[in-house]
């Protein structure tokens, strides 16, 4: 298992920049944001550290070349749009970048993306599942045909008003994952999985990693704290920034000691990544290398 870094948070830095922080910083591997340009709607997103509109074998050579001579792995491409969304311009444009990232993917020799399911928000789940059997069995047949492995994050995204209260990812539950496995049972269909968001629910977020350990291609390293005194003010059906907090390893409720020999115990032996969204180390480029370094020291010695 290599300790990586989602490079999303990395928004001004280039590709090459990029790679030299991991190493510099002791990371094995990176998670690389490959967004549309221009694309940077909410927080996180629109972080492009590889073209994939314009890849060719030169590019692909020296993208490569520079992660080997640092000693970084590539281990995924990630984009988190929207490919259930209600407006057909928005979710037909997701899907076409998300068919982006699985050729760059294959190209590059990653064979690995990490994405999200989508969601209609207004719509039941039963809904949902009959726009997903629509949109993901083409999506998922041509990145088996190019054998990349597509991993879907389980985040819920209903974290802002204008996401709430429906979300806008389907793939937040195991009851959910049970049922896209069993519509589209490809081995290269799998999960990007974030213990947080599963903790967020007031669920168990070790038993998945037992039950689902053939379908987790990709992790996810971010904790949260929830206030109870915020719950018993606002309620749980009130917007969840309302009581809850994205946190980096360590400041939040997660066990990662137990989380990560849970890991070793499934045979899990990919990369994961730490995703950063703690807003206390995002002031400035001095915090969030803070925050990596900080982060790297809590990990590492777990794995």
């Amino acid at each position: 298992m290599k300790l990586g870094l989602l490079s999303s948070i990395l928004e001004e830095y280039n590709y090459e920049e990029v790679i030299d922080l991991a190493s510099e910083l002791g990371y094995k591997s990176v998670e690389l944001a490959c967004w549309p340009h221009g694309e940077g709607t909410r927080r996180y997103a629109g972080t492009s550290h590889i073209d994939v509109d314009n890849l060719t074998d030169e590019k692909v050579e020296k993208i490569l070349s520079y992660a080997s001579e640092k000693i970084v792995e590539i281990h995924a491409l990630g984009y988190y749009p929207n490919p259930l969304d209600p407006d057909a311009g928005v979710s037909g444009a997701a899907v076409l970048h998300i068919r982006k990232l699985i050729k760059a993917s294959a190209l590059l020799g990653v064979n690995r993306i990490s994405t999200f399911i989508g969601k209609d928000k207004n719509k039941s789940i039963d809904e949902n599942f009959k726009n997903f059997e629509k949109v993901w069995p083409e999506i998922i047949s041509y990145a088996e045909e190019l054998k990349v492995q597509v991993g879907i994050e389980n985040c819920p995204m209903y974290f802002t008003e204008d996401e709430w209260p429906g979300g806008f990812n389907l793939a937040s539950s195991p009851f959910i994952w049970r049922k896209m496995f069993e519509i589209i049972p490809s081995p290269y269909f799998g999960l990007s999985y974030d213990p947080s968001h599963l903790h967020l629910q007031r669920m168990d977020y070790i038993q998945p990693l037992y039950d689902f350990k053939d379908r987790i291609f990709h992790i996810h390293l971010k904790d949260i704290s929830v206030d109870e005194k915020l719950i018993n003010e606002h309620g749980i059906f009130t917007h969840p920034l309302n009581y809850m907090n994205p946190r980096i390893p360590g400041r939040g409720g997660i066990d990662w000691k137990r989380f990560i020999d849970v890991l070793k115990d499934t045979g899990y032996s990919n990369c994961a990544c730490l995703e950063i969204e703690d807003k206390d180390y995002e002031e400035n480029e001095e915090t969030v290398i803070k925050a990596l370094r900080e982060c790297y020291n809590y990990i590492s010695p777990m794995m």
